[in-house]
């Protein structure tokens, strides 16, 4: 019997001072069964730091040539392609091509910094490439927060994302490296 995915209800809040972003959202999650608390709460962090009313959740781990997030314009010409982790440098070359914009969060500590390593000389010439880093520490604190139903408030101010709960409050810096 295969296992099924879980499911999260989130109202989310974001007070995005950089962009001048101020909305709330109510979301529907379904946790892959493979797919760790870590990251899915990361997932919802990235959307949090794009946020858009065309930027959605996909099929994700389901489905391996979809990316973690999308935002498609009302025609479906794909505006932002966001994944997360190391993917290799033909998945991102391939996303370059379909997509306006290629986000890439990667949570992994030195693990990123040697994964950037290897593909930065392919990839960096990719104008429409975006690669930011969240420190492991912050997404196992992040998952922390994590409940079935829940209710997050995201400030984010220049380089900090501040993720608060009814249980606590999360710090995270982000580092854009690319």
């Amino acid at each position: 019997m295969a296992l099924r995915a879980t499911i999260f209800k989130l109202e989310l809040h974001i007070a995005d001072m950089v962009r001048g972003y101020y909305n709330s959202h109510v979301l529907t999650l379904a946790r892959h069964p493979s797919e760790t608390e870590e990251r899915l709460m990361l997932r919802i962090l990235v959307f949090a730091l794009l946020a858009d009313e065309q930027l959605v959740f996909t099929r994700g781990l389901s489905i391996a040539d979809e990316p973690a997030l999308w935002q498609k314009d009302l025609t479906g010409l794909i505006l932002n392609w966001v994944d997360l982790g190391h993917p290799d440098e033909r998945r991102l070359l391939q996303a370059s091509g379909k997509s306006a914009q290629v986000t890439v969060c990667c949570y992994g500590g030195s693990a990123s910094q040697v994964w950037w390593q290897g593909v930065q000389s392919t990839v960096s010439r990719m104008p429409n490439l975006k690669v930011i880093s969240v420190a492991p520490e912050a997404v196992r604190a992040l998952a922390g927060l994590l409940q079935r139903t829940m209710t997050l408030h995201i400030s984010i101010d220049e380089g900090t994302a501040l993720v608060t709960s009814d249980r606590d409050s999360v710090p995270v810096d982000i580092s854009v490296w690319h």
